[in-house]
């Protein structure tokens, strides 16, 4: 069983409720939860968008290959009425999940339509908050850096907070 970083967000609907789903429909697949980190509400990243999103990270345990577990992901997402759409300018658009493998292990994967790690896991406060809260040690294998190394270098000044904090 592999170690794995999974990023999971939403900024349509019911937003925690989309989270829980997701993660019920991992387990429904064969994929164990470990731990998730806590809901944190996000400012919008690479996105005209005035919803904010709540993200987390969970820790699975996997025997799926990447290529495998990236296919289930997708599904997911589909099965949720998330449509993967190329926009003019790679322009984010809302989404009702959005599921991302952050790390595999300590692969380096460099595939069509799979990079792993994340390639931009270490510029994204909403990924590298709740990672650190999970997991401050877990490294990035091709940087060397820990999780919470990332994070107290990022240049991101994205604002994360924990689900149900104010604003300010």
């Amino acid at each position: 069983m592999e170690r794995v970083f999974l990023s999971l967000g939403s900024n349509v609907g019911e937003r925690r409720a989309n989270i829980r789903r997701a993660l019920g429909a991992l387990g429904e697949r064969g994929v164990r939860v470990v731990r998730e980190s806590a809901l944190y509400e996000t400012e919008p990243v690479e996105m005209r968008s005035d919803e904010w999103f709540l993200n987390s990270v969970a820790e699975i345990a996997t025997a799926d290959t990447p290529e495998a577990l990236m296919a289930k992901l997708l599904g997911i997402e589909r099965g949720m009425g998330r449509e993967r759409i190329a926009t003019a300018a790679d322009e984010k658009l809302p989404r009702i999940i959005d599921l991302d493998i952050i790390l595999y292990g300590e692969r380096v994967v460099s595939e069509a339509g799979l990079e792993i790690p994340h390639p931009r896991m270490s510029e994204r406060r909403f990924v590298l908050v709740p990672l650190v809260e999970i997991a401050p040690e877990v490294r990035h294998p091709a940087l060397g850096l820990t999780a919470a190394e990332l994070l107290a270098a990022t240049r991101d000044a994205s604002a994360v907070w924990l689900s149900g904090e104010q604003k300010g």
